[in-house]
């Protein structure tokens, strides 16, 4: 059972994803909080395996609290609840150490799958949230610092980090290659390596920032 822990300053949108949540078999809602401050409090005495955290609320907002809860051990894995707005959430989000990005419209199915899929141990980028984070972190990575080199990849582990920027998951990269999922999660291992990449979240932001893949690249995803 994936125990979910749900964080947001508005009740109505924590009902909303406490019904699609719950209706699962798979994962229950263990913890509701209405801030940062409270979800740490609460976190230290409940244990979650994913939490679903709002970027914006009062007293301490979505990013500082991810970033406390990242420094803890066996903490959580976060999906980071946003539309995006600001370019400064997303690039705090990414820092903080965030395993995934929702966008707050996202259908249930998405919900669901970004869940299962960061509890399973991959961070989760919807090809969506994908375009829209290169769009606005992109330029700012252009600006802010020289283009890191591409590592010693091979031409199937770029091929690989190319999708992985497109928001594909294991599944949908062992479709477009033929190839097995085993395989891929091998592959995509070494990708984080060899790129120092934390986690999908990470390399998605390496390939643009070394100009592998581009936002207009995506426009049309």
């Amino acid at each position: 059972m994936i125990r979910v822990a749900l964080v947001d300053d508005q009740q109505l949108v924590r009902a909303g994803f406490r019904m699609v949540i719950d209706s699962q078999d798979d994962m229950d809602v263990v913890l509701e909080a209405s801030d940062g401050a409270q979800a740490l409090r609460e976190l230290e005495r409940i244990a979650v395996d994913v939490v679903l955290m709002d970027v914006q609320m009062p007293n301490v907002d979505g990013i500082e609290a991810t970033r406390v809860l990242a420094a803890r051990e066996s903490s959580p894995k976060v999906v980071m609840l946003t539309t995006f707005d600001n370019d400064d959430y997303v690039v705090g989000a990414i820092s903080a150490g965030a395993s995934g990005f929702l966008l707050k419209d996202a259908d249930p199915e998405e919900l669901l799958d970004a869940i299962r899929t960061v509890d399973s141990g991959d961070a989760v980028i919807a090809p969506r949230s994908t375009r829209r984070l290169l769009q606005h972190v992109g330029p700012l990575l252009a600006g802010t610092a020289a283009r890191p080199q591409l590592p010693d990849l091979t031409p199937r582990e770029v091929e690989i980090l190319e999708a992985m920027a497109h928001g594909l998951s294991n599944g949908e990269i062992a479709e477009k290659f033929t190839v097995s999922e085993a395989t891929v999660k091998t592959h995509v291992g070494r990708v984080l390596s060899k790129t120092g990449s934390r986690d999908r979240v990470q390399a998605v932001v390496f390939a643009y920032s070394c100009g592998l893949v581009r936002p207009e690249d995506l426009l049309g995803g």
